[in-house]
């Protein structure tokens, strides 16, 4: 399983729009084949800090959601509100065991 965390952080204005994209989104996100789940965090300290962590079956599976339409277009509509540049993970336990 791989575990995606993608740190954002927004103009206090495009916050809202943000969220809405991302409510939108999300279902279409969690059923696109090999995601298992994805969720939405807010920093305590500074509440214009988001991450959404993603969970995928495989690192095959994340690459094609990368490489999607879906994600394309959800992504041209969200980086434009960025205050600061994006910074993303992809982690995995499987090599811990």
């Amino acid at each position: 399983m791989i575990t995606r965390i993608v740190k954002m952080t927004f103009a206090h204005q495009n916050i809202d729009c943000f969220k809405e994209i991302f409510y939108e989104s999300q279902k279409l996100i969690t059923a696109f084949d090999g995601c298992i789940r994805l969720e939405l965090m807010k920093d305590v300290s500074n509440e214009c800090i988001f991450f959404t962590i993603s969970y995928w079956q495989s690192e095959e599976k994340l690459n094609s959601y990368r490489d999607s339409y879906l994600f394309k277009n959800t992504w041209s509509k969200v980086k434009p509100l960025f205050s600061e540049k994006a910074m993303a993970w992809s982690l995995s336990s499987d090599h811990l065991k």
